[in-house]
């Protein structure tokens, strides 16, 4: 089983879905999520992390996923800004957390999100 994303709207009305489950709470670094689009965008200038809206994740068989592998930016989401973690003995990551697949536009690739760094975050340096 694997997960598949959709970010709601920012002014959508939330409700109990039937499967899967709402996470909000979330944060974005190195660009923002632009609501009309439905796609990571460019960051504001001087805006170093923006908020994305809740996020529902349904469960769906790997073989049966619809996404979409080309317009998606598979953004890894961490628990704090600083981007690692120590390994444990499993050799995964005390601050990884899982990767979110996000929507794209058409003009930009995975590729250039990838070089701007961008990342997904659960909590703020304050």
């Amino acid at each position: 089983l694997i997960w598949v994303f959709k970010v709601l709207k920012a002014s959508a009305e939330l409700t109990r879905p039937a499967t899967g489950c709402l996470a909000y709470g979330v944060f974005m670094d190195g660009a923002r999520w632009d609501d009309a689009e439905g796609v990571i965008a460019e960051s504001l200038p001087k805006v170093l992390f923006s908020a994305v809206p809740t996020l529902h994740l349904t469960p769906c068989e790997a073989a049966k996923d619809p996404t979409d592998r080309r317009a998606i930016y598979p953004s890894p989401l961490y628990k704090t800004s600083g981007r690692k973690g120590t390994l444990t003995t499993t050799g995964h990551s005390t601050n990884f957390v899982m990767t979110l697949m996000l929507p794209i536009t058409k003009m930009h690739t995975e590729k250039y999100w990838t070089k701007r760094g961008v990342a997904c975050l659960l909590q703020l340096d304050d």
